[in-house]
């Protein structure tokens, strides 16, 4: 297993050698020793290979990662996963501001808390959240999952579309045109999975779900205060 320790090897170099290990598709495994809170590290990951950061991480670890499988000893800085496309990225600790921000498509697992603008605009990711998530979470999710197994701030899907919220704690006020939801027995099915695969313990039957009112698809002068 290679080992790159950032007290003899910059920043520069270990990405490079990730991402020529990413292209070469080997299925490599990989581990950076000291990370000291670098910023932008593990970025671009464009295959098969896993990652494991022993330590804490600055902004934008993990970004715009394909099939790669990020892990994360510690906790990561604004940004982690963003653009995300596929693949899984692991925190064990929290992460901060807008986490999973845009992401396309995979995992993102944050076994601590989130903080503000979790999800933010996400097109098809899956987030799940052992702890908390600050405000303005999911602020115009457009597809995917955000599940949080603690509670929620201010604002939970402001101006969302079609992304499905899942929370079992408590909400401290919903966004425009958010609204609790009926959990069917095809949403409990989804949680159900992704409970599973993020290794959390919880039962589906202990959450609820939010999504978009749809009101604010199309102008309309009722809804006017709203926009």
């Amino acid at each position: 297993m290679p080992v790159l320790d950032m007290l003899e090897t910059e920043l520069r170099e270990v990405n490079a050698t990730l991402q020529a290990a990413a292209r070469a598709k080997g299925n490599e495994t990989f581990t950076i020793e000291n990370p000291r809170g670098a910023h932008a590290m593990a970025v671009g990951l464009d295959g098969p290979i896993s990652v494991t950061v022993k330590g804490s991480t600055g902004y934008y670890c993990a970004g715009m990662n394909k099939l790669a499988t990020v892990h994360v000893t510690g906790s990561a800085g604004p940004g982690v996963a963003e653009n995300m496309m596929s693949g899984e990225v692991i925190i064990e600790g929290d992460a901060s501001q807008y986490a999973g921000a845009t992401g396309h498509g995979g995992l993102l697992n944050i076994k601590g808390n989130a903080s503000s603008r979790c999800g933010i605009s996400m097109k098809g990711i899956d987030i799940v959240v052992h702890g908390n998530i600050g405000h303005m979470s999911a602020f115009m999710a457009q597809k995917g999952n955000l599940v949080v197994l603690g509670n929620a701030g201010d604002a939970l899907g402001d101006s969302l579309y079609e992304a499905r919220l899942f929370v079992r704690g408590s909400v401290k006020s919903l966004g425009a045109d958010c609204v609790e939801k009926e959990m069917r027995p095809e949403h409990l099915e989804i949680l159900r999975g992704l409970l599973e695969r993020a290794g959390a313990d919880a039962r589906p039957e202990e959450f609820k779900r939010y999504g978009s009112a749809r009101t604010l698809y199309n102008f309309n002068i009722d809804h006017a205060d709203a926009y």
